[in-house]
């Protein structure tokens, strides 16, 4: 296909959004299955102890019930099968406040949510530990996260002229995607299919399977399409082995659907991260030190530990340097992956940090930032496959109107507004995984029409179409006769849409699998061809109505040699209400250099939604924990807030036009996670360059200000 006719960075409209905007995309709880029941959770009223029972005859003889499962009752299970965070129904052991402890399974939702009321738990209680700020000092080495040490950190940051050392505090944060985790199960014989929005469709497969001891051939998960998850998807949880063992138990299919209230005791969080950063420089700006030390929590029997120090391993050449972690095991619910984890906590600790030393060395906190990047890898030493932060900043600048900024605080105002500006930077990897994918061909007549097909998924961030893209140009084919297969653990096994894989991954599978097949059509023919002809030339030269291939896609071989990143640098300007310290962020801008862009318009859509996150990271969302009981007081969207429309200004992106087939042969990067990392401290140096207060304990809310 020429460069004329290409799909591959056209901004066309997402193939499946008729199917949305009409409400006939069928998600997780969408399918009409005959017979189909409910099935509601309850939940543990401790944070930690044990159950001494459970009164569950005045529910069971309730209308419409048909089954009370508990611990009592509960078949057994592999709890080491892969589902994420325990909690089924295996003991009487409580270990934080909201854990499942039962599920009743009705005729109808109503009755079962009814039912859960007449059960009477009493308990044996023990201590809980659930206030952070009293046992962060017990915290311990995690297993997996070893301290990185580079230089002599203490000696060089004691002999420094100038220095900062601050402790910058992210709150624990919920994902709450639109569609909450929701599954119908039922059962064929010995054989269950799960209606179940995964982000990782084998993933889901594998940890269902083993955790209910049947052969991962004995699942299969159905996700055409999933109503967001941020990551919370992207492990599965109890609620999916759950909806299978009650559609076993009562011999029916059943619908579970969280709640938007149990969501934020069922699926894990974004933990609290306390990130004590040091950060020395040399009179002319050249950084001699940065110690990023973070302290954090986990479950009481399970590690998870949010990597904060990944940006600063690698934004920032340094000769001393110290990341390091520690945990302490709390009676709160297993934290999980969060969009951008670690990155995005940790480039508000490191890129607050960098703009504070910037100031105190009166220079320029771009300028500072062009003065220490490194020309290798700093983790590693390896190559960087290609690096864009330096075009980020300077074409950031340029198009933001940077040089009207002025270094001291408080310099711009109308009326009783305070105006400010404030930039960040930041990084994620750039990878790709295992994945396959098989091309079917139909012939009627001259039209040739192909069918993709591979166990991918799409959050609602346009997999869909970037598939149909790929394989149109590998093809020859209009956009419009390509259709796209995807969700299906029948499919061929696929990445997931998880830590900014899913593009890479998907398109090259793809890609592979179309030039596989035109491969194949040219060698069963007999006819000599001048330019590689399409598949609809070879299919009607050859008068098939048929073919079809697969291609099993790899990263290539010496992809690891290098260190490969999409980055960013973000611009913000806000204004600071005086009088009330209400902050509006007027105007954002995202400069990303991110590989091939398949789509410019899912492409921005991705980037302007995990600038919201960050803005609300900065400015509204907070998990409170109640320490008395280790209960979420917030837990709606009516007071955990999510930025809306008017809470939002002007978002502009700009992708840096960036060429770099090290990662992949199709030169892809990923983009749904870098779009959040340096966000919250962008908006934050724009608040102290507008109102001289440095708050470094997100959110940065009104009370902070005043």
């Amino acid at each position: 296909m020429s460069d004329l006719n290409k799909s591959i960075g056209q901004a066309i409209n997402r193939i499946d959004g008729l199917l949305k905007v009409t409400g006939a995309a069928t998600y997780a709880t969408d399918y009409v299955l005959k017979n189909t029941v409910h099935a509601v959770i309850f939940k543990s009223t401790i944070a930690a102890g044990k159950i001494k029972d459970i009164e569950t005859g005045e529910a069971e003889k309730a209308p419409g019930v048909l089954a009370v499962i508990t611990h009592k009752n509960a078949p057994k299970l592999n709890e080491k099968g892969g589902v994420r965070g325990g909690a089924l129904l295996q003991s009487q052991n409580i270990e934080w406040y909201g854990q499942h402890i039962g599920l009743v399974v009705a005729e109808t939702f109503e009755q079962a949510r009814y039912a859960t009321r007449l059960i009477k738990v009493s308990y044996e209680k023990a201590e809980p530990k659930v206030d952070f700020e009293k046992h962060k000092k017990e915290a311990i080495a995690p297993k997996d996260n070893h301290d990185a040490i580079r230089g002599d950190v203490d000696t060089a940051f004691g002999n420094a002229e100038f220095k900062i050392e601050a402790v910058y505090e992210t709150p624990i944060e919920h994902h709450n995607p639109m569609e909450t985790h929701s599954t119908i199960a039922f059962w064929e014989g010995d054989k269950v299919t799960l209606y179940n929005g995964s982000q990782i469709v084998n993933g889901a497969q594998g940890a269902a399977a083993s955790t209910l001891g049947i052969p991962s051939a004995n699942v299969r998960i159905v996700t055409p399409f999933i109503g967001g998850g941020f990551g919370s998807k992207g492990g599965q949880w109890a609620n999916l082995v759950l909806a299978a063992v009650a559609a076993k138990a009562v011999n029916r299919p059943v619908k579970l659907a969280l709640t938007r209230q149990q969501m934020f005791n069922s699926v894990g969080l974004r933990q609290r991260n306390h990130q004590r950063m040091r950060l020395a420089a040399t009179k002319d700006g050249k950084l001699t030190v940065l110690a990023h030390e973070t302290t954090t929590h986990c479950a009481i029997d399970n590690e998870f530990v949010e990597p904060c120090g990944d940006c600063s391993k690698v934004m920032y050449e340094v000769p001393n340097s110290l990341i390091s972690y520690r945990v302490v095991p709390m009676n709160i619910i297993i934290p999980t992956y969060t969009r951008g984890p670690g990155k995005s906590t940790g480039s508000f600790a490191l890129e607050s940090a960098i703009d504070e030393l910037a100031y105190q060395l009166r220079m320029d906190p771009i300028e500072f930032r062009l003065k220490n990047e490194p020309a290798k890898d700093p983790s590693n030493g390896k190559q960087w496959s290609s690096r864009t932060t330096v075009q980020c900043l300077q074409e950031g600048a340029k198009a933001f109107g940077w040089g009207k900024r002025k270094i001291e605080p408080r310099q711009n105002q109308q009326g009783e507004y305070l105006i400010g500006y404030g930039v960040a930077c930041g990084t994620y990897p750039a990878r790709q995984q295992n994945s396959s994918a098989i091309v079917k061909l139909t012939r009627k007549g001259n039209d040739v029409k192909a069918t993709i097909e591979l166990a991918a998924s799409d959050l609602g961030t346009g997999t869909n179409t970037i598939i149909a893209q790929t394989a149109s140009d590998a093809l020859g084919l209009a956009v419009n006769k390509i259709t796209v297969k995807i969700g299906d653990s029948s499919l061929p096994p696929a990445a997931g849409s998880v830590g900014s894989v899913g593009a890479a991954s998907f398109s090259n599978a793809v890609n592979d699998a179309c030039e596989k097949i035109t491969d194949e059509l040219m060698k069963k023919s007999t006819k000599q061809f001048f330019v590689r002809p399409t598949v609809a030339n070879l299919m009607v030269s050859e008068n098939l109505t048929a073919f079809e291939t697969r291609a099993d896609a790899k990263a290539p071989a010496d992809a690891t040699n290098y260190s490969s990143h999409s980055f960013n640098a973000n611009f913000a300007e806000v204004w600071v209400n005086s009088l009330t310290g209400m902050v509006k962020v007027k105007r954002f801008l995202a400069v990303t250099g991110a590989g091939k862009i398949l789509n410019p318009k899912t492409a921005r859509s991705q980037i302007i939604g995990g600038n919201v996150w960050g803005i609300g990271m900065a400015l509204t969302e907070e998990s409170i924990l109640d320490p008395r009981w280790g209960n979420f007081v917030t837990r709606s969207l009516a007071d955990y807030h999510v930025p809306s429309n008017l809470d939002i200004g002007t978002i502009d992106t700009i992708f840096i036009d960036e060429k770099d087939t090290i990662p992949n042969k199709l030169g892809v990067k990923g983009i749904g996670e870098v779009g959040i990392v340096g966000v919250a401290a962008a908006v934050a140096n724009a608040i102290f360059n507008a109102t001289g207060k440095r708050v470094r304990d997100l959110p940065i809310t009104p009370d902070k200000l005043l």
